[in-house]
Order: structure tokens, then C-alpha cells, then sequence
């Protein structure tokens, strides 16, 4: 089924050298890009981590030290690519807990002011565990009747979610296809950060998610106790935790 678009959607997939958000970075990025009118643009990149590549990772994706020794670092290409993906909607699998979390630190990390916040989420795998519960491979052959071949390459995985997002809209009446629509069923909850530190009310006002304070309105641990914020910015949280804890205490300030 074709994709209703109102805003380009870019289907991304990252390969890194490892797992973890605040520590691990990128070696390579695939896009494609799909218009409202049906055309497609897509583009792959090596990337240089500027740390070396553990073996466990290079056993997943094929890529090691040797093969991004000469690529460009994240810095160096960080604005074409926020460029690219600007007034895009963000589209992947597993994309919400993993992906975008690690771009958007990527982007701090390079300087790269770039709200992705302000873009809709589309999780393939979310839409596939709520229906299928299985992984990328078997969805693939689940969905489009087909082996994926050259699994774990940004490349092959970015597209095969392109190909299952129109297959899950073929065979699912009750999915809408509206990106907005998508994105709320594939959210996993009502983050403020991408690490999910911070989360919405019912009255969308922020509440801390973990620790001894969780439940309580960020703004009033902030103010009740001010050791709180230092904590936070010494501490290994993403940066983009960290930065909505700015924003959080600078808006308390404005108020007083």
C-alpha cells in the first residue's frame, strides 16, 4: 500500500559501535527518504566513530576499524544531514528506543541544533510486536513473503522497514495510513526525553520516570532540591536528558 504522506518520511537504520546511548556512536547511516508523491532518495554512509569498533559489534554489522579509518566523522556531516532530514517524519525499527535516541546525541554532540522533538515517530517493530511478536528477518519474510538477505547492513534494514510498513498497512485494516495516526500507535509512551527519564502526564506537565523522585513534577524536585540538577549534569545521562532538565529549571527561574 502506497503511504499517505503530508511530510516526507525518512526510513533510517544506524549501525554502532555498540548499544548504549550516551557512550557507543555511529559507523554507519542509511536513508531512505519517501515523498508525498511517491518519489524516493535514499543514501548510505560510513562514518568514522573516532573510538574503536569492539569485535561484538563488528561480528554483528561486518564493519570494522580498517573500513571507516578515512570515513568523515559524525561532526563533519552532522548539518548536511540535519539538513536532509529536516521537516521529516522519522520512521525505523526499534527506531523509538534506539536509533533516534543515539542520533539525537550525536547531533548534541556535534553542535547541531535540530529539534527532533518537534517530528512524528513511526516504529515498524512496535507495529509488529503489538501484532506479530517477532524480529526484523522474520518480519520481513512474515510480511513480504521473502528472505532478507544481507541482514544488519543499514542498507538492507532500512529498506526492508520501508517494504514491511506498507505491508502491515496491506494486511492491517484497522491501521490507518496517516503518519500522525502511526506514530501514536507505535510510541511506547509519552516521553519527554528519548530515553524515556522524563515522561508527560495526563496534564502534560513533566514528571520524573526513575530514581527516588520518580512520579514527582520535574520542575518541583528542581526546586525543592537544587542538588538534584548538579547530580543530573556530573551524571552519565544522554545529553539530551540533560538538556530537558535545563530547559525545565531555566523556565522555573523565568517564573519567579
Amino acid at each position: 500500500m502506497k503511504l499517505q504522506l503530508k511530510n516526507p518520511l525518512v526510513f533510517f537504520d544506524l549501525e554502532t559501535t555498540g548499544v548504549n546511548i550516551v557512550s557507543d556512536r555511529i559507523v554507519e547511516i542509511s536513508y531512505l527518504k519517501v515523498y508525498p508523491n511517491g518519489d524516493e532518495e535514499s543514501k548510505t554512509r560510513r562514518i568514522n566513530p573516532e573510538m574503536p569498533i569492539p569485535p561484538e559489534a563488528t561480528a554483528v554489522h561486518g564493519i570494522s576499524d580498517d573500513d571507516v579509518k578515512d570515513a568523515p566523522t559524525f561532526k563533519t556531516i552532522a548539518k548536511s544531514l540535519a539538513a536532509q532530514i529536516e521537516g521529516c517524519d522519522l520512521a525505523g525499527y526499534n527506531s523509538n528506543r534506539f536509533d533516534i535516541p543515539l542520533l539525537a546525541e550525536e547531533f548534541l554532540r556535534a553542535e547541531v541544533e535540530i529539534d527532533l522533538m518537534k517530528r512524528k515517530f513511526v516504529d515498524v517493530q512496535t507495529i509488529f510486536h503489538k501484532k506479530e511478536q517477532r524480529t526484523l528477518s522474520a518480519a520481513y519474510k512474515f510480511y513480504c513473503d521473502a528472505d532478507l538477505e544481507n541482514a544488519h547492513t543499514a542498507e538492507a534494514d532500512t529498506k526492508a522497514t520501508y517494504e514491511i510498513l506498507q505491508a502491515q498497512l496491506d494486511r492491517y485494516p484497522d491501521l490507518k495510513n496517516d503518519i500522525a495516526f502511526l506514530s501514536d500507535y507505535s510510541a511506547f509512551n509519552n516521553n519527554v526525553d528519548f530515553a524515556g527519564r522524563v515522561i508527560y502526564n495526563e496534564k502534560k506537565q513533566e514528571v520524573i520516570n526513575f530514581g527516588k523522585y520518580k512520579g514527582r513534577l520535574a520542575e518541583e524536585v528542581l526546586n525543592v532540591d537544587p542538588g538534584y540538577y548538579s547530580w543530573i549534569m556530573q551524571g552519565d545521562f544522554p545529553l539530551y536528558t540533560k538538556k530537558v532538565f535545563t530547559t525545565i529549571k531555566l523556565r522555573s527561574a523565568f517564573r519567579k
